[in-house]
């Protein structure tokens, strides 16, 4: 597949299928590539599949979860070129291996959410920020264990996507209030909890998300409620940003921002060190923000 062909195929996914996030999309995307490959060696096919990489994350999509997606798809699959003796057998073996990750993938949104409505109580009141597919699922468990709760969502600036998270909220019947990003304040000591997404996290347990997620998590911290997270492992990254200028700049803007004068844009997303995190929901478990360090060097064992 050429560069022009991979990025259709991705861009095709999340627009035709809103259900699914760009890092899932990704993987789809390099299964796709692993399947139609003519390479004729494993360290061709290889190239051809970190190729396909690079053209994603050259769309105008959030580029974080394309990474740590991928970079786990990659070495989740490599560890088949080990004990095989042709590279038929072994292509074959990848693709499997390939397919297994991805229904793995697609299962670990319904664990999280399962794990995070149990938090959930009757008579809460939550707020999130911006839309969290995996959020929006933990709220709908919660919903048909017949809970009755309250959600206040932000709009979430600059593309308001915390708009369309507020109406899929109210399709649940839910009570759900759309407030201002600069109301979270004033909001937040009304509310029993925050529960937000990840684009990704780090390898310090501090998340990557929507700008606006960090401010959110400082308040909640000197109002003392618990800042929770809800993703799923294939987001862990190993990067470990320091403060929000070591955040990568390729994270934090698309491929065309990234060609204008950055000291004039807005970054898409921020970066909330660990100790605002109260607890994160994953397909792992229950974590705390230090026990994701020990996760990521299972993941890559």
């Amino acid at each position: 597949m050429e560069k022009e062909e991979i990025c259709q195929y991705f861009n095709d996914i999340i627009k035709d299928e809103k259900d699914v996030s760009a890092g899932m999309a990704a993987i789809r995307t390099l299964l796709k590539v692993l399947e139609y490959s003519k390479s004729e060696t494993v360290q061709e096919l290889r190239y051809c599949l970190q190729n396909a990489i690079d053209a994603m994350r050259s769309t105008e999509n959030p580029v974080t979860a394309i990474a740590s997606g991928s970079e786990l798809f990659l070495r989740f699959i490599t560890l088949a070129t080990l004990d095989t003796p042709s590279f038929a057998e072994c292509k074959g073996i990848m693709l499997h291996r390939g397919k297994m990750f991805y229904e793995k993938l697609v299962a670990a949104r319904g664990k999280v959410a399962k794990v995070a409505a149990h938090f959930i109580k009757d008579g809460s009141k939550i707020l999130t920020h911006s839309k969290s597919r995996v959020v929006l699922q933990a709220m709908k468990e919660a919903v048909e264990s017949n809970k009755i709760f309250e959600v206040y969502v932000t709009c979430s600036s600059p593309d308001n996507s915390g708009e369309e998270m507020y109406e899929n909220l109210t399709k649940l019947g839910l009570s759900c209030t759309l407030i201002l990003d600069s109301a979270m304040g004033y909001v937040m000591e009304q509310v029993d909890m925050v529960m937000v997404g990840a684009e990704g996290v780090a390898e310090s347990g501090g998340v990557i998300n929507k700008v606006g997620t960090y401010t959110m998590a400082m308040c909640a911290k000197e109002v003392k409620k618990p800042f929770y997270v809800l993703t799923e492992s294939f987001k862990f990254s190993r990067i470990y940003p320091l403060n929000q200028v070591d955040l990568p700049n390729e994270f934090k803007y698309t491929a065309s921002t990234l060609k204008k004068d950055l000291q004039k844009e807005h970054p898409l997303v921020d970066y909330t060190p660990p100790h605002y995190i109260s607890l994160l929901f994953t397909d792992l478990g229950i974590l705390t923000p230090s026990a994701v360090s020990d996760e990521l060097i299972k993941l890559y064992l």
